[in-house]
């Protein structure tokens, strides 16, 4: 994958690709340059996906979309933050944030929850927040445990959610299409009532900033390396997870459904990249040491080999 300019023929295979696999929007920048940006707008058969998932569109006619569990990134990045301001340290019980009996574990097993075992999906609690293994033993991929990380970022900062996302995040790095909204009774009860609504811009600045070591295109810096670099860490319990990033290059990989596969998360992908990853197919590729970011939004992708089978592609034509 090289740094010159992309192969016309193959990126036209790339969005060929991109579209047939039920995307609305698709953007490829590469050190800060765009090399590729398509909004293609929804089929008239998905009315039931405009209803849960679409909150607008942009004004060059991108959807505005609730990205499923991309969210918990963002997420990361806002303990990473709160870190640094000092209003949080992920080494102390959870239960110092939120109250004894925040689970339903007992006292001494809850007392061992870490906020950085809700950061690395170790916390030990099964999905209905009962206790399942000691915390730090095993990754089990837990969304209702994971929304307690909101709440505790809601706690120290001392504002709603909303609010110190504005303040800390997408204030600063100027993501206007970019807020949390309550998810709509369609959606479904997946223990984390509220969405990160954004748009392919907006999620394409995020990994700019991470690009840039966590400094804005408007040159405000949004949270220190040295914390960017924490949420890269692999975590024990799975080397293909960070603070609630996926991270690709590790020896094995086990997935959100719980699968263990040997190897890398995306083979054909570089191995120092790193990626917040939605249902449906909701992707933020970064690619540090290639100043590279890719971003795909859109209804569920038919291909169960997808991110394979788009890197594939976007290595010829890059």
């Amino acid at each position: 994958m090289g740094t010159g300019r992309p192969d016309d023929a193959a990126m036209r295979e790339v969005l060929a690709y991109a579209r047939a696999q039920r995307t609305t929007g698709f953007l490829v920048l590469r050190d800060g340059e765009t090399l590729a940006e398509r909004n293609w707008p929804l089929p008239g058969d998905a009315a039931a996906f405009q209803a849960s998932w679409i909150h607008g569109s942009t004004p060059e006619g991108a959807l505005i979309e609730d990205v499923a569990s991309l969210q918990k990134s963002l997420v990361g990045l806002l303990a990473a933050i709160a870190a640094d301001r000092g209003l949080l340290d992920v080494g102390r019980p959870v239960s110092d944030y939120l109250g004894a009996g925040w689970s339903r574990a007992a006292t001494a097993d809850e007392a061992r929850i870490r906020v950085l075992h809700l950061l690395t999906m170790s916390s030990g609690l099964d999905d209905g927040f009962a206790h399942a293994a000691p915390p730090g033993t095993r990754f089990h991929y837990n969304t209702p445990v994971y929304a307690a990380t909101k709440a505790i970022l809601a706690q120290v900062a001392g504002l709603s959610l909303e609010a110190l996302t504005g303040d800390w995040l997408t204030g600063p790095a100027g993501l206007a299409e970019t807020g949390w909204r309550a998810r709509p009774a369609a959606f479904g009860d997946v223990g984390n009532p509220t969405g990160l609504v954004t748009s392919p811009r907006d999620l394409a600045r995020v990994g700019r900033l991470i690009l840039d070591g966590g400094v804005a295109q408007n040159s405000r810096r949004v949270v220190s390396e040295a914390g960017l670099n924490t949420l890269f860490e692999r975590s024990p319990t799975n080397p293909a997870y960070g603070w609630l990033w996926w991270l690709n290059g590790s020896a094995f990989t086990i997935r959100a459904d719980g699968e263990r596969r040997e190897g890398p998360l995306v083979p054909a992908a570089p191995a120092g990249m790193v990626a917040a990853l939605g249902a449906m197919g909701r992707k933020l590729y970064i690619v540090p040491d290639r100043r590279l970011v890719v971003v795909r939004l859109g209804q569920a992708v038919p291909d169960p080999d997808f991110d394979q089978q788009l890197w594939t592609r976007l290595s010829r034509a890059l």
